[in-house]
């Protein structure tokens, strides 16, 4: 892998960073929209404190991204990825919650329920998901209500049953909150991770091959290129888990590796996770071979998330 992420890359992802945030600003703003009575201030003001003012966007930025492959460019697929940013956050603000993994600590600022209560924490949470299919829905985001109900059926499933939600009850029920604790094989392991966390990186770029009415073949390549990004980024975290500090990461360091849980790090060992990792990132390249030079940035993110520090 390179030693450090492409200048072109770095420039692309803190424009996209920085047109994701003020689009954000906006969609959380005070002012009501038709069919909305109030927007509550307290609420208002803990979901900008669970969204704006950190990260690195990624999300967005895969969403703009592997849509600019396609010719798709703008603000639709801007806001499509700020209502994928959107459900992003609430799931940080409800993985934080005391009852599931009681963090104090999110993006170097104290988390929503600590900044605020646990009642409004989940209320943020509710609302961050509600929005996103508000703003998946609108007119600006396609012209086409054909791909609008193609992108909101698609990120309900990676977000639902199937993906987000259903990989963090595998993930507790690992940890032993429901029955006996239990070690989980790697297959199990490939598995939750796909899920908990992969299914929204790969739906950011399914979201790219959909606003861009992309054939076949190349929806299948891009699916192929967020699954394999998906796994990439996890594997990242769990080594930072291992091997960051807390000021660094801005969330708390080494809780995974004291709560016994499930990892490729821990099934591979680092040298192992960190050879799946350029592996990854090899098949990557390949898979996005068929779109040239079209694809660079995208080959740079790949390369990125395996680096990552924070």
């Amino acid at each position: 892998m390179d030693a450090v992420p492409d200048q072109d890359f770095t420039r692309r992802l803190s424009a996209v960073a920085a047109d994701a945030e003020t689009a954000l600003d906006h969609l959380l703003g005070s002012a009501t929209l038709p069919g909305e009575v109030v927007r509550p201030e307290r609420l208002m003001s803990a979901m900008r404190h669970a969204v704006l003012g950190g990260g690195k966007r990624l999300r967005p930025f895969l969403v703009v991204e592997s849509a600019a492959l396609f010719g798709a460019i703008g603000q639709g697929p801007l806001l499509a990825g700020c209502a994928l940013e959107c459900l992003h956050c609430y799931s940080l603000v409800h993985d934080d919650l005391p009852s599931m993994d009681n963090d104090d600590l999110r993006r170097g600022r104290p988390t929503v329920h600590k900044a605020f209560d646990e009642a409004t924490a989940i209320l943020v949470g509710d609302a961050l998901l509600t929005l996103a299919f508000d703003i998946l829905a609108r007119d600006e985001v396609h012209a086409d209500a054909g791909v609008r109900v193609e992108l909101v059926r698609e990120l309900a499933r990676s977000a639902g049953i199937g993906g987000m939600v259903g990989g963090q009850l595998l993930d507790l029920a690992a940890e032993g909150r429901f029955d006996k604790k239990r070690a989980l094989s790697e297959s199990e392991i490939v598995t939750l991770q796909a899920m908990k966390t992969g299914a929204l990186l790969r739906f950011a770029c399914r979201a790219g091959g959909i606003l861009g009415k992309a054939d076949a073949s190349s929806r299948a390549a891009i699916d192929r290129y967020g699954a394999i990004v998906g796994q990439a980024f996890q594997i990242a975290d769990d080594l930072l888990d291992v091997e960051s500090d807390t000021a660094t990461l801005g969330k708390a360091a080494g809780k995974d590796a004291a709560a016994g849980k499930g990892t490729l790090v821990t099934a591979l060992g680092i040298d192992g996770a960190r050879a799946k990792l350029d592996a990854l990132v090899t098949e990557a390249e390949t898979v996005l071979e068929p779109f040239g030079v079209k694809a660079d940035i995208l080959r740079a993110t790949a390369r990125f998330i395996a680096q990552r520090r924070t």
